[in-house]
């Protein structure tokens, strides 16, 4: 990302907040309606509309859209009490996504991506915050949440890879 391009990704545009609120009432719906979960397990889509605004919109707004997403389900429809660390994970997992598929699309990028949200951010980060919220041991949490991982890295990959090939010229109209 050159300095241009910085500058631009902190400058919102009437269009691009617009887009935005969309992806993220997007996000609410698939992540609070569409998605199963357990007590510590998380299985959905939800991840869609923020690779969009990371594919249209770069880093820090698919970041944004990621957050306040996250902020805005779980104010409206909570699942379990608010825990600000995952609002943290949602958008740093906006922003890698953001890193990796803002400009330029590939195979190893999108892998790369997904690896980083889903070993770090998802499997341990955010088992950190399970472990701290629900006082549970943070190896027994992390053990169990190793399906949701290897379930979620192919699918994110493939969901990703399909939509770059058969969306780009609609994102990028």
């Amino acid at each position: 990302m050159n300095e241009r391009n910085l500058r631009e990704s902190f400058r919102f545009t009437t269009k691009d907040v617009v887009l935005m609120g969309i992806l993220i009432a997007t996000e609410v719906v698939l992540s609070r309606f569409l998605s199963l979960s357990l007590w510590n397990i998380k299985i959905g889509f939800a991840f869609v509309p923020v690779v969009i605004a990371a594919i249209k919109l770069g880093p820090i707004k698919a970041g944004t859209v990621a957050a306040l997403g996250d902020f805005v389900g779980a104010m409206l429809f909570p699942i379990g009490q608010y825990f600000p660390g995952f609002t943290f994970t949602a958008f740093l997992m906006g922003m890698t996504h953001g890193i990796f598929l803002y400009e330029k699309q590939t195979t190893s990028r999108i892998i790369t991506g997904v690896l980083i949200n889903q070993l770090i951010f998802s499997l341990l980060l955010n088992t950190l915050w399970i472990s701290i919220l629900y006082g549970a041991p943070y190896q027994a949490v992390l053990v169990s949440r190793l399906v949701q991982t290897a379930i979620l890295v192919p699918v994110q990959i493939a969901v990703i890879s399909i939509l770059n090939k058969s969306a780009s010229r609609v994102l990028m109209a």
